[in-house]
């Protein structure tokens, strides 16, 4: 049922307009720009919208549409949704607000508008909320325009968002990175579909690797529900959650922002240091996991090879790692006894293994190829102070070939500064799948989620 919200081949847009200061014509706009299936404009004060046959209401659309997006006021959501239950319509958007985030007459709205979905058998997304993104089937409901919210490239992480503003400032910030994105989904009030009904079909796509869930309060069922479903997904996918209302204000601001049970946080925490979710301590953290989880290996255990063109970095490096439970072994002498035929002597082989700042990109890649094949480390954390001048934007190329014959092993990079060619080597990792950091501590925290689920998926598979 849940493949009507994402991969329809039709859709009405109840609220479609031509007033460029509504909503219903960034909704309508977006799908007419990248939605590939039947698209329907209902609205009751128009014949025609850009071209297309305009309805006044859902019943009156000559097929029953796989999806109905609905941008009304709320004092009208109720009855548009019994109009297209009527006529066998089995899922739809509410982007409007006005239920129970409101308080008041908005609790006994939604109310009824639960009992008129369920009579119906109509399935839900919202209300309050933007909706559904889809970056491979077009499907983008979220009612801001590409200048104001930039959309991401195509990826395998898929957002879950209980707060639609967070939920576009994180799809926006993942476009200026470069990070793909899957599916997003704002889902607001979550009235019926939840995070569980989402990840069970997330567990199924293809096209998701890795689930990120910014999340106020869950249903008072978190405890069964979302627990059993987590757990079967994990067996093949992490999940990375940040919760918010850590706080006592925290959590009273977050029942008067959507509605939610916020709920004691020592329990939540619990719950997902049992269920082996991943907890992200902010938004950062909770893309800098997301996208190592993205686009590296698991490692087999946590023996790390640092290799740093800095002293001073290559000990913050081993102290963050080491705090995190990580294991810096020294180099075993059969690689350094390699590694000193080919590198000068001033080159520190005990790891961290310093090649030094008067170092090329052969000496770096010598070093790295050692550390890849070597089966004493279960992972490479490689760490690039760019500013000695023998150094070159080549590097990345040669690194990204390095890698790809490698690729079982774990590789999370830590480059700092701000040089032109700092940027540009950043960006040229990330796109050819290395994942970067601009500090140990954000590097070591990504390659922490990275054993943590490898650890977490053995025991769930009793491997």
């Amino acid at each position: 049922m849940l493949d009507n919200f994402f991969n329809p081949k039709s859709i009405a847009v109840v609220g479609a307009t031509p007033n460029r200061n509504k909503l219903g014509y960034v909704v309508l706009d977006l799908l007419m720009r990248k939605f590939k299936g039947r698209l329907y404009p209902v609205n009751p004060k128009y014949d025609e919208l850009f071209g297309i046959k305009c309805y006044p209401k859902v019943s009156a659309i000559p097929e029953v549409v796989d999806l109905v997006v609905v941008v009304v006021p709320a004092s009208v959501v109720i009855d548009v949704i019994e109009d297209a239950g009527k006529k066998g319509v089995k899922a739809a958007v509410i982007i409007s607000s006005g239920f129970s985030e409101i308080g008041g007459e908005g609790v006994e709205r939604e109310r009824e508008l639960v009992k008129v979905a369920k009579e119906y058998g109509v399935r839900i997304i919202g209300p309050n909320c933007l909706g559904v993104y889809d970056a491979f089937s077009g499907v983008d409901t979220w009612f801001i325009p590409e200048e104001r919210m930039m959309r991401p490239p195509p990826g395998v992480i898929a957002i879950l968002s209980q707060s639609g503003a967070l939920a576009a400032a994180m799809l926006d910030f993942a476009a200026s990175e470069g990070i793909g994105i899957a599916k997003a989904v704002s889902y607001g009030n979550r009235v019926d579909v939840d995070e569980a009904d989402l990840l069970e079909y997330f567990k199924e796509d293809p096209n998701v690797k890795v689930v990120l869930i910014y999340v106020e309060g869950f249903k008072q069922n978190f405890g069964r529900r979302f627990r059993e479903v987590a757990q079967e997904f994990l067996k093949e996918k992490p999940i990375i959650v940040l919760k918010a209302g850590k706080t006592a204000r925290g959590a009273a601001a977050a029942s008067s922002h959507t509605g939610a049970l916020a709920g004691a946080y020592k329990v939540y925490r619990s719950a997902f240091k049992q269920i082996g979710v991943i907890e992200a301590e902010n938004l950062q953290e909770l893309f800098d996991m997301g996208k190592a989880l993205a686009k590296q290996p698991l490692p087999k255990g946590r023996k790390v090879a640092i290799i740093t063109d800095g002293g001073g970095i290559g000990v913050l490096s081993t102290d963050s790692l080491e705090q995190l439970g990580f294991e810096v072994p020294e180099t075993p002498e059969e690689i350094k006894r390699e590694l000193s035929k080919k590198v000068p002597p001033h080159v520190s082989l005990r790891n961290p293994i310093d090649v030094a700042g008067d170092t090329d990109n052969e000496r770096y890649l010598i070093a790295f190829e050692a550390a890849l094949r070597s089966d004493e480390f279960d992972a490479v954390f490689g760490v690039f102070l760019l500013q000695p001048p023998r150094l070159t934007i080549e590097l990345g190329d040669e690194l990204i070939k390095l890698k790809r014959r490698y690729p079982e092993k774990p590789l999370v990079t830590v480059v700092y500064g701000g040089s032109k060619i700092v940027q540009d080597f950043k960006r040229k990792l990330e796109e050819g799948g290395i994942p970067t950091y601009t500090s140990p501590e954000r590097a070591a925290r990504a390659l922490w989620a990275l054993a943590y689920y490898s650890e977490v998926k053995r025991r769930l598979l009793g491997s």
